[in-house]
């Protein structure tokens, strides 16, 4: 069951970056548009490729400390959303959807981590 639990965070943290990508491709090419489009772009796509990082961490403390990058750049993806949103320089449904799912995966990153921390200190 644990694993299946782990593929799904993984995959729910791909079909993030896949929305984030769509969002980015559609953002006019402006100066604001192609400055967010590029920092939302990175922040957006980081968690999944960084999650890949915590499932081989080399200790727990490494394992905690690559979560709480992951949760970092959740929190940075969702002011970059807030921005656009804000702007009105995209769908406002599309935003409201990828809001709501950065909302759940910081919500799961926050609890995991602190699970971890008090399982290290065990």
């Amino acid at each position: 069951m644990t694993k299946e639990v782990k593929y799904d965070l993984e995959e729910r943290l791909i079909d993030f970056a896949v929305i984030i990508a769509d969002i980015t491709e559609a953002l006019p090419n402006t100066r604001m548009g192609n400055y967010i489009a590029g920092q939302l772009v990175r922040s957006g796509c980081s968690p999944s490729l960084n999650y890949g990082e915590a499932q081989g961490a080399e200790s727990r403390n490494d394992f905690i400390h690559k979560m709480k990058i992951i949760l970092k750049e959740l929190r940075e993806s969702m002011i970059s959303l807030k921005i656009i949103e804000k702007r009105a320089i995209h769908s406002l449904d599309k935003i409201a959807a990828a809001k709501d799912e950065c909302n759940q995966l910081i919500a799961i990153f926050v609890k995991s981590i602190e699970t971890a921390k008090k399982n290290n200190t065990k």
